[in-house]
């Protein structure tokens, strides 16, 4: 009877170990998409530590009474965690709303970790969204430095707006930093029932132009591309820069380019040609919401709202909505559910008009860590076509305010 009992209180304190903490492969990973403040994480090594940077926005920041803690897991099909601590004491900032925290963890006990999530113990066991989830790449566990603003604040984004001026906060002595610019021709995604044949290939990109800086100098682009930043013999860190509006798209070719997936070319050239460009999108969506000004506002907001989410969600080599989770977003929206294994991302969708699965598959890249490629089938031609026949004819907007 005595081992019956330590039996059960051992599965007992299994149990609630495992409800006290997440399993990634049974995680919905789809609230870190959707539109509104999520914390962010950025690294860099220090001697055998990682110094991790977490910035934590309005509501969800740790409590007082809360517990900040980091888990490591061996992959996202881990059924237990690895190394784990709840900090006592660590460094934080307040910028508004925002609270960035800063602390080390060594590197040692990380060895066979992939993933490390930090945030509240009620965070971890709720996936609220308020916990943020790193890939410990060789590039994270080794580069000695991040970007900050020009007031040294770390950045958290792997995008610039021209002209933005930023730092290159290195670890240790300071080092040479070695600016490339490289092609960014980059396409947009082709539509999801598309022949995979098509898909463009990798290829290997050849620096257009290579710069010097020295450690205090601060990185200020002016021409929209695509850089890397090098201290040193260290990974280079790939940053996208992109117009002053971005993650937003105001301008006229700008508005116009999204509308490739709900558009045929000759639409597009016509609206490029117009007179006034910026009347042509408008007269498209006046079109799309029969003549109703409230109604096509509502597109507009809702449509160019998807663009920048998927800006700010997914930029890697290209801007966001380019991109294939970029595509998807936008024309179907965020996701239901979303799962995550080693080299895989599975998006569920839910409802009569647009019940799908659809897979992602990691794609290697030296400009983006976080890069997925949609896998093509034939089968998701008329659901598409379906979605975007929606858009073109009044079904997807939202419904007006109550009132208007």
């Amino acid at each position: 009877m005595r081992y019956l009992w330590i039996f059960l209180w051992l599965v007992s304190t299994v149990a609630a170990s495992a409800q006290r903490l997440p399993i990634p492969w049974r995680l919905d990973y789809s609230e870190l998409y959707q539109s509104g403040p999520h914390p962010s994480i950025d690294a860099r090594r220090e001697g055998d530590s990682l110094r991790l940077y977490v910035r934590f926005p309005a509501g969800t920041a740790p409590r007082a009474d809360q517990a900040l803690r980091v888990v490591s897991w061996g992959s996202y099909e881990s059924r237990q965690p690895g190394w784990q601590e709840n900090l006592g004491a660590f460094g934080s900032t307040q910028q508004g709303t925002d609270v960035t925290v800063s602390f080390c963890v060594p590197l040692a006990p990380l060895a066979p970790a992939s993933l490390l999530v930090v945030g509240s113990t009620e965070a971890l066991s709720s996936n609220t969204g308020s916990a943020v989830w790193l890939r410990l790449t060789p590039e994270v566990r080794t580069r000695p430095f991040i970007l900050t603003d020009s007031a040294g604040r770390p950045l958290f984004r792997r995008y610039l707006r021209s002209g933005e001026a930023v730092r290159i906060d290195a670890y240790g002595p300071p080092g040479a930093v070695t600016v490339r610019r490289f092609p960014s021709d980059f396409t947009p995604a082709l539509p999801p029932y598309s022949d995979p044949a098509i898909q463009a290939h990798a290829r290997t990109l050849k620096a257009e132009a290579t710069a010097a800086l020295s450690p205090e100098q601060l990185f200020k682009p002016q021409e929209p591309g695509l850089y890397t930043l090098q201290v040193a013999d260290t990974p280079p860190l790939g940053v996208l820069v992109q117009p002053v509006a971005y993650p937003e798209v105001t301008t006229a070719p700008q508005l116009i380019d999204p509308l490739r997936y709900l558009t045929t070319s000759v639409e597009r050239e016509q609206m490029l040609g117009a007179e006034v460009p910026k009347r042509a999108v408008d007269e498209f969506w006046l079109k799309a919401g029969n003549q109703e000004q409230t109604v096509a506002r509502l597109f507009i907001r809702s449509y160019y709202g998807r663009v920048a989410d998927a800006n700010r969600l997914f930029a890697a080599h290209k801007p966001g909505w380019m991109t294939d989770r970029g595509m998807l977003y936008i024309v179907l929206g965020p996701p239901d559910r979303v799962e995550r294994s080693a080299s895989t991302e599975r998006w569920e969708y839910e409802g009569v008009d647009r019940r799908a699965a659809y897979v992602f598959r990691a794609k290697a890249s030296t400009f983006a860590s976080d890069y997925y490629e949609l896998v093509r089938r034939p089968e998701y031609e008329w659901l598409w076509m379906r979605a975007v026949q929606q858009w073109r004819t009044g079904k997807t907007a939202p419904a007006p305010p109550a009132g208007r």
